[in-house]
């Protein structure tokens, strides 16, 4: 559900694992561009795709007889556009999510999001999460991922579902821990942005990235995730690829502040939703429940919500009082 990037390459990696695709898109354009030429142009140009591969803006033809739904909508829109699905839900299918993001107003993760507006059981939620960037699975490049699920028979079958001769896939039942990898480092991901954007060069990144995974721990363990999930593909190699590669749309949204274009200018040049910029918010709300100190996302949320440049936060950031490496677990 969703014929953007990651929606789109991950309807072809589907496909070649074996299984039986259609994928839903709100406008027509991609729609007709998957059905008749095999290709999004729009979001993955030079990809082919899978003929067998159906698209269509009916929600109903898409879901019907479904075994797994992916959704793949930006996080802020889940729960509208979940709303409106749930009738035409196969009563037995796997929800998945495929998005990283804390929804505004209510700090809930999307597998809760999920949960609460299609009022299933936990067996049926899934998330799906890793160092994964559209392009690059689309042209069959090696990667993995995490399959979550609390219900570990559910993770296993999402697991078979996904494994492809280049994409390898493994199980958790940590959905906490999974789905806090990939929400916070795309905020990791813009304050890396922003040190690229004033010069900084990788001895700050590796602090950026470094003290960012702390974060992300500290507030896992405050919400009952295993540590342990952080080193792996949903966390450390996530983190990793969001704040190193070029492909990253927070990295770059990030990047494109710090070399001086304003909030709104980055807005606009911006064509695929950074997720992290509207997380930023709800995660620190999060934080501030649960007395977690997140240092990097406050400064993150201070230069986009509050107008604080960029130097300012960075000072604020070097000028902390003196700590010892691991404290708040």
């Amino acid at each position: 559900m969703g014929a953007g990037s990651f929606g789109t390459a991950i309807a072809k990696m589907l496909t070649d694992a074996g299984g039986e695709v259609t994928v839903w898109g709100r406008r027509q354009g991609p729609v007709d561009a998957i059905n008749d030429r095999h290709e999004n142009a729009d979001y993955l140009p030079g990809i082919v795709l899978p003929a067998s591969i159906r698209a269509t803006v009916d929600p109903a033809e898409a879901l019907d007889g479904a075994d797994f739904v992916a959704l793949a909508v930006p996080a802020q829109t889940l729960r509208g556009n979940l709303a409106e699905w749930v009738p035409m839900l196969p009563p037995e299918a796997m929800l998945v999510s495929l998005m990283k993001g804390v929804e505004l107003g209510t700090t809930r993760r999307m597998s809760e999001v999920i949960a609460e507006v299609a009022d299933v059981p936990v067996e049926r939620v899934g998330v799906f999460s890793g160092p994964n960037f559209a392009a690059e699975i689309a042209a069959g490049q090696p990667a993995a991922a995490v399959a979550a699920c609390a219900h570990e028979p559910a993770a296993q079958r999402l697991q078979a579902a996904t494994m492809s001769p280049y994409f390898r896939v493994y199980t958790s039942t940590d959905v906490v821990g999974v789905e806090l990898g990939g929400a916070v480092k795309n905020i990791v991901a813009l304050c890396v942005g922003m040190a690229v954007g004033l010069g900084f060069g990788d001895s700050t990144r590796a602090l950026l990235m470094t003290r960012g995974l702390a974060e992300i721990a500290r507030l896992g363990a405050a919400l009952g995730a295993d540590e342990h999930t952080f080193a792996g593909l949903a966390g450390m190699g996530d983190l990793i690829g969001t704040c190193s590669s070029p492909l990253s749309r927070n990295r770059t949204f990030g990047e494109n502040l710090g070399r001086g274009m304003t909030l709104e200018q980055v807005v606009a040049a911006t064509k695929q939703t950074a997720e992290g910029v509207k997380s930023s918010e709800p995660v620190l709300e999060l934080a501030r429940k649960h007395n977690v100190e997140m240092p990097l996302t406050e400064a993150v949320v201070n230069v986009l919500h509050h107008g604080m440049p960029i130097k300012d936060a960075a000072i604020a950031l070097i000028s902390r009082s003196p700590k010892p490496e691991r404290y708040g677990v």
